[in-house]
């Protein structure tokens, strides 16, 4: 039953894998195009280094699965994908979900949680639901990206400032409180490389310089963070914080200059040594985090694709990227890579560095494979500290102000009723928390303004006709907004100054007639006087085919239709002229 269901209704045929790719090839692909994506793909590789370890960092895994994601999804996606520009990896939307998984589950359930989130994506793509991404109203996308980077702000502020804690809580709230308590333990030498790396970070672009400000932050930092050791004061790196175990028994600290190993993902003990019971529960316990992945690596993908649609004049495959997203996060769990998706800022510096086409990506993926390989030992002393700062300018860049600002002054209420709500949300609880009541609330606060734009106004008749009311409704009538408009009515037919016996309903500018349309008109028409008489003209399609659905009801079949205004007067003069006879 389900095969047939799926074949009538074409969903393989939904998504067609490699469609970006194919695309550049089939539009022109020259030599100087692939001498672009190269330079595109190094340029962005160099920001992706770095920050594909931070986050890992702050997601709570050691750095090089951050770099694993970036080179297996990274590659995958790009090549499956259906955007041209889109490079994907770790990004810092995550961290909030991440996080308190990997404190829960370990590094096991993190990446069990990305298998089921890609699983998510691809039944997404199938079931086309890729254009549903763009129903999500601007204020409910503004306010959980702004909470998720007030939430990952406040988690790099431990490294930052080299802070003492040895667990952070769970909640929003409790973890004020707990890096309140910890500012005593400052270290002054990770602070002031922390804040060297920021100052570079938000003033680099003032240089000019065709190279990007996150290579040259980080290596000024490592050098500032070697002097102070040098005179004995301790900068945390990742060397220092991270140590890592290959299969072959061989131990190191830092990072490991080999490829990703294969793994399952099930089999992997947590902090303690010991697998986890994989059953029916613990998979239930995941299914919320990895619908959360999922949910937000659509969202994000896809406003990613929409941006660089808009910068390079193109158009994206929603339900292919959809796909590519579900493989890439399907495949990277098995060589160790955490949830991925599309990352914003790295994509648009992709399309800003000349790329023309997937191949950028993969140049990108292909540069953090060579970074692993051959300079895991350098990478390894990175300090933590600057790796916050990275994150800090990430979380500042998505927590959007300016756009807030500017949403905030050219809306109503409701808009920012819904966007504070969001960022409110999403800080003190989680995000699909956030999206959903704002979605909610987004809709409920459309439905009454849409409701308050139905309207009845009463307007001239001919003087011969004394006993006739004339009404013009314009706006939908919906379960919203009929209700109060046939009671408002029904008030004015029946409290008037002499006797109405025609009333007349002119609705050109009615352009729904729902269920509880039909429901309040019926009782509208029970409702009116033994000698009314109801008049319908200038119906349009919509309306006129739910009432002729519902003809059965005896209430509308007392109903009287016309063509227009003038068919109705002289439907009632005829009226007249017979009961006068």
């Amino acid at each position: 039953m389900l095969k047939k269901w799926f074949l009538s209704k074409n969903v393989f045929l939904a998504v067609k894998p490699f469609s970006a790719l194919k695309e550049s090839f089939r539009v022109g692909y020259t030599r100087q195009s692939l001498v672009r994506d190269i330079i595109a793909g190094l340029t962005v590789g160099v920001i992706a280094i770095p920050l594909s370890m931070a986050l890992a960092i702050a997601s709570g895994v050691p750095p090089q699965h951050g770099l694993y994601t970036a080179i297996v999804a990274g590659m995958i996606i790009a090549l499956t994908g259906g955007s041209r520009f889109n490079v994907s990896g770790p990004t810092a939307a995550f961290v909030v979900i991440l996080y308190p998984v990997t404190q829960q589950f370990g590094l096991a359930g993190l990446l069990m949680a990305t298998l089921l989130s890609g699983v998510i994506l691809v039944l997404m793509a199938l079931f086309r639901l890729g254009r549903l991404i763009e129903y999500i109203p601007l204020p409910v996308t503004l306010g959980f990206t702004c909470g998720i980077g007030i939430v990952i702000a406040t988690l790099q502020i431990k490294d930052f400032l080299g802070l003492t804690i040895d667990e952070m809580p769970t909640h929003y709230i409790e973890k004020i409180q707990t890096i309140v308590a910890a500012l005593p333990t400052i270290s002054w030498a990770d602070a002031a490389v922390g804040v060297v790396t920021l100052c570079v970070l938000t003033q680099w672009y003032k240089l000019r310089l065709p190279i990007p400000g996150h290579l040259p932050a980080v290596i000024l930092a490592t050098f500032l963070s070697l002097i102070f050791i040098s005179f004995d004061y301790d900068v945390a790196t990742i060397g220092s914080a991270f140590q890592y175990s290959l299969s072959d028994g061989s131990t190191g600290l830092g990072i490991p200059n080999v490829l990703p190993e294969f793994i399952l993902p099930w089999s992997i003990p947590n902090a303690q040594g010991k697998l986890i019971d994989w059953n029916l529960d613990t998979i239930q316990a995941l299914l919320p985090a990895a619908f959360s992945m999922a949910v937000l690596g659509a969202i994000e993908s896809l406003l990613c694709a929409v941006i660089l649609d808009n910068m390079t004049d193109t158009k994206h495959h929603s339900n292919d990227e959809l796909l590519a997203q579900g493989l890439g996060n399907i495949a990277a769990p098995f060589l160790g890579g955490i949830t991925a998706t599309a990352a914003i800022a790295r994509s648009v510096a992709n399309v800003k560095a000349g790329a023309v086409s997937p191949i950028a990506s993969i140049v990108h993926a292909l540069l953090v494979l060579f970074a692993l390989l051959f300079f895991a030992k350098a990478l390894s002393y990175l300090p933590l500290s600057s790796m916050a700062a990275l994150l800090l300018v990430v979380a500042w860049n998505m927590a959007n102000v300016p756009q807030i600002i500017q949403l905030i002054r050219r809306s109503g209420r409701n808009e920012i009723a819904v966007l504070l709500t969001c960022l409110i949300l999403t800080v003190i609880f989680d995000m699909v928390i956030a999206i959903t009541v704002g979605v909610l609330l987004a809709s409920l606060l459309f439905i009454r303004t849409i409701a308050e734009m139905t309207k009845s106004i009463e307007i001239a008749h001919p003087e011969d006709l004394t006993d006739v009311l004339v009404y013009r409704i314009s706006g939908p009538l919906f379960f919203a907004a009929a209700d109060n408009l046939f009671a408002d009515l029904h008030d004015k037919t029946v409290h008037t100054d002499h006797e109405i016996r025609h009333i007349v309903l002119q609705c050109d500018a009615v352009t729904v007639l729902d269920s509880g349309g039909i429901h309040a008109l019926t009782r509208f028409v029970q409702h009116m006087l033994p000698h009314q008489q109801l008049y319908m003209c200038n119906m349009q399609f919509q309306p006129l085919r739910m009432i002729v659905k519902s003809n059965t009801v005896t209430e509308i079949q007392k109903i009287n239709f016309a063509s227009d205004l003038t068919d109705a007067f002289t439907k009632i003069r005829v009226f007249e002229q017979q009961n006068t006879l």
